[in-house]
């Protein structure tokens, strides 16, 4: 089976570990939506691969306030705050965007080629092009953001099997390469660093860029998939929409919704999720935790999970946001 879900036009190593990601991980997170805190300068000479650091557990995670950011299709694609605030629109049409854990910034790559970084505020939207040379052209060649929101992960512009990939800071600082992948489509960022997750244009498979090693891997067990919506931690599982071998590819942009399959990274095992209802999504947070979101008549509900699968926290969407896709919660 030959089928590629990219259609152009659609509206649609470090690579080291960062020792703020790892302070992020190990104390409370910062206020989601509070104003961005300046990227911290990754010096080029870092590039070389250094063993990733095992990230410290959170023993008292923050409870979620339900506080995200949402997106919408209308005329394009228009991203706002659980209340309805606006937050971002996409004016290229290209739908290649994504944002931030910390939900303050918004990367996206133009009809150029040119990677920015937007930053919303009450004054207005601050702008930035950040690199250039970034893939355009089809939906699903989104960015990637870090854990501690200070570095961008992008596919680069090439015609070949394999996507190159660069990292850059947020600030535009310490450009690197990251290595090559099958799956440069809506690649997700553990929060060790070390992992970067895709799936191929073609939807036949999952593939893991390690960051340090600068080599990938298929993800056994994920026969076909559309869409990677993170990776825990440790890059050890992955969230995805997978479909079947008949089943439409889509056209690679950011869904509203998906019936959201974990799965081993390493033994291909499909890990099963303790919630009960008609699941339309998941997200891991940057410590491990796993919010699962379930669909409801008139509203929608948010259960957050631990690693080892214990239930540690039930809370409700704003009806208005039913039928919009959640892109980041805090």
């Amino acid at each position: 089976m030959k089928r590629w879900a990219l259609t152009t036009g659609a509206v649609l190593t470090a690579l080291t570990v960062s020792t703020a990601a790892s302070a992020a991980l190990a104390g409370p997170a910062q206020a989601f939506l509070a104003p961005a805190v300046p990227a911290q300068t990754v010096p080029a000479q870092t590039a070389p691969a250094v063993p990733a650091q095992s990230a410290p557990a959170q023993t008292a995670p923050v409870p979620l306030t339900g506080k995200g950011v949402y997106l919408r299709y209308s005329s394009g694609v228009r991203l706002a705050t659980e209340s309805g605030r606006a937050v971002w629109t996409d004016r290229s049409g290209s739908g290649q965007f994504s944002v931030s854990p910390d939900g303050g910034k918004i990367a996206w790559i133009d009809g150029r080629g040119r990677l920015h970084v937007s930053v919303p505020a009450a004054g207005g939207t601050t702008d930035k092009v950040v690199a250039r040379g970034a893939a355009y052209g089809a939906p699903c060649l989104t960015p990637a953001w870090s854990a501690d929101s200070a570095r961008v992960a992008f596919p680069l512009a090439g015609a070949s099997e394999r996507t190159a990939v660069a990292v850059v800071g947020a600030d535009g600082s310490g450009r690197a390469k990251a290595g090559t992948t099958p799956g440069p489509c809506h690649l997700t960022w553990s929060a060790d660093g070390r992992t970067l997750a895709g799936y191929a244009g073609t939807t036949e498979g999952v593939h893991l860029l390690d960051t340090v090693s600068r080599t990938s891997r298929r993800v056994p067990g994920v026969r076909t998939a559309n869409h990677v919506a993170g990776l825990s931690p440790d890059g050890r599982r992955v969230v995805v929409n997978a479909i079947g071998a008949n089943a439409p590819a889509g056209d690679g942009s950011w869904p509203t919704a998906f019936i959201p399959s974990v799965y081993d990274t390493r033994t291909g095992k499909k890990v099963a999720l303790p919630v009960k209802g008609r699941l339309i999504g998941a997200l891991y947070l940057r410590d491990g935790r796993l919010v699962v979101r379930v669909a409801g008549r008139t509203a929608n509900t948010l259960v957050v999970l631990s690693s080892s699968g214990e239930r540690l926290q039930t809370l409700p969407e704003k009806p208005r946001n039913r039928l919009h896709g959640l892109l980041q919660v805090g």
